[in-house]
């Protein structure tokens, strides 16, 4: 999935500031966790889900930091720092886009063994105890704090480091799975890599009690591919060859290669927050971040505090943004779940994802950072809030009637879209006419391919 750049290049002091030489010359500290039980089918299916749940919720923290950032000398910032601020958000956002391609990873996954593609997950902030004690997921601004949250989420396994200070563990242990347990929980992980490890292993034992022919009993046909997105690296899984593969994909772009982190995202964050340290050295008021809020449009169906947006003209943009990303996953899942689609269909399934993260998601998660979260909070703007409004999945079964679905739901956003542009100001609506144009767009494209 590309929008036709190059990825950015690395920070100038990946592996070369500060922080860099100091865990490099720590090194691993801490024992690699011993793998956990993955006995059957349905288990190995159920930690899968989980590691989808993992790498959407990861995604969405990238967007939010990326969208966080200014973006002109307008916003108090000099030439050179716009120069470097853009770079990082090219390097969040380019993370943020290998999420993405880990998500299809893990559908390919799935798919291989029978399942169902996953892409729900519970709203943020995650409701106490949804994942191990230590694996905890919030949207923050752009700064230290969420560069360091970033970095103890990607670090590689058996390097001891700790979270951001203000991140709280609302998890708890799991216990211990025993041996010969037929119904499938969430098992402990302290970091990524040693869930997919785990997860490795599991299908390794797998394929050597079922045999690899009835342990990949999903149609080849459901497995995305490069040619669909773009992806050089989007592995088809049809094999235990090809199943690790893709494990090791996901570990090589997150937590390095074995040990060798730096031009992996955890390399990519210990460059970026040196760089950002080093900033504010040589100009303590350098402050390149708007002041966002991580703010919902409505109270959360769980007991979880989070502030509202108070703001009417901002929680319908961010509605809007929120009813973007719901269609963006019910064109994902449809992919993924795809019955007698042909290949032209599928393409355009395909293409219509790129499309709503690139003409969608992109500018209304820029534009939504520039915007009052309300009286209640004075000077404070707020971030896309990614917002499901419902959790169970998004999961049409029946060919026709999805598209059909689908197209409604792209017309309704479109018109929403324009009447949000023509009550708000002019900027605003000159912001908002490419995004109606492309919901549009985005729309004839499916609606070519359903019967009059």
């Amino acid at each position: 999935m590309t929008d036709g750049s190059t990825p950015p290049e690395p920070t100038a002091l990946a592996g070369q500031g500060r922080l860099a030489r100091t865990i490099a010359a720590r090194g691993g500290l801490a024992a690699p966790e011993a793998p956990f039980v993955i006995e059957h089918r349905e288990a190995l299916i159920y930690m899968l889900c989980q590691a989808a749940e993992l790498e959407h919720g990861i995604m969405c923290q990238y967007l939010f930091a990326a969208f966080s950032l200014k973006t002109s000398e307008a916003e108090g910032l000099t030439a050179a720092e716009v120069e470097k601020v853009t770079r990082w958000r090219k390097l969040v956002s380019h993370v943020a886009t290998q999420e993405m391609l880990h998500l299809a990873l893990v559908q390919n996954l799935l798919a291989a063994v029978g399942a169902a593609p996953h892409m729900s997950r519970p709203n943020l902030p995650l409701p106490a105890a949804h994942y191990p004690a230590g694996v905890q997921l919030a949207l923050l601004p752009f700064g230290e704090q969420a560069l360091r949250h970033f970095l103890f989420l990607e670090r590689p396994e058996g390097m001891d480091l700790e979270d951001a200070e203000g991140i709280e563990m609302a998890g708890r242990a799991a216990a211990v799975v025993q041996q010969g347990e037929i119904v499938p929980r969430l098992q402990d992980f302290a970091t990524v890599g040693h869930l997919y490890r785990s997860i490795e292993r599991g299908i390794e034992h797998l394929a050597e009690k079922y045999g690899e022919s009835r342990l990949f009993v999903g149609p080849h046909r459901a497995q995305a591919t490069p040619e669909h997105f773009q992806w050089p690296e989007l592995v088809p899984v049809t094999d235990l060859a090809s199943a690790k593969l893709a494990i090791d994909t996901i570990l090589e772009q997150g937590e390095g290669a074995r040990g060798d982190w730096r031009n992996a995202h955890f390399g990519q964050f210990v460059g970026i927050l040196d760089e950002y340290e080093q900033s504010l050295r040589d100009n303590p008021v350098f402050d390149p971040v708007r002041p966002v809020l991580a703010a919902n449009v409505r109270a959360p169906e769980r007991d979880i505090a989070v502030p509202l947006i108070t703001d009417p003209a901002t929680a319908r943009v961010v509605d809007l943004f929120n009813v973007g990303y719901e269609i963006l996953l019910q064109i994902f899942e449809r992919f993924f779940a795809h019955t007698e689609e042909s290949d032209a269909e599928l393409q355009t399934l395909a293409d219509a994802t790129v499309s709503i993260m690139f003409r969608v998601i992109r500018p209304l998660g820029e534009l939504i950072t520039t915007l009052p979260a309300g009286p209640e909070h004075p000077g404070r703007t707020v971030g896309p809030s990614f917002e499901l409004f419902y959790e169970t999945d998004y999961l049409m079964p029946h060919r026709e009637a999805a598209w059909i679905l689908i197209a409604e739901r792209l017309a309704e956003a479109a018109v929403l879209c324009e009447r949000i542009g023509t009550d708000l100001t002019s900027a605003v609506g000159d912001q908002l006419a490419p995004v109606t144009k492309a919901f549009n767009e985005i729309r004839a494209t499916l609606t070519a391919h359903v019967p009059a």
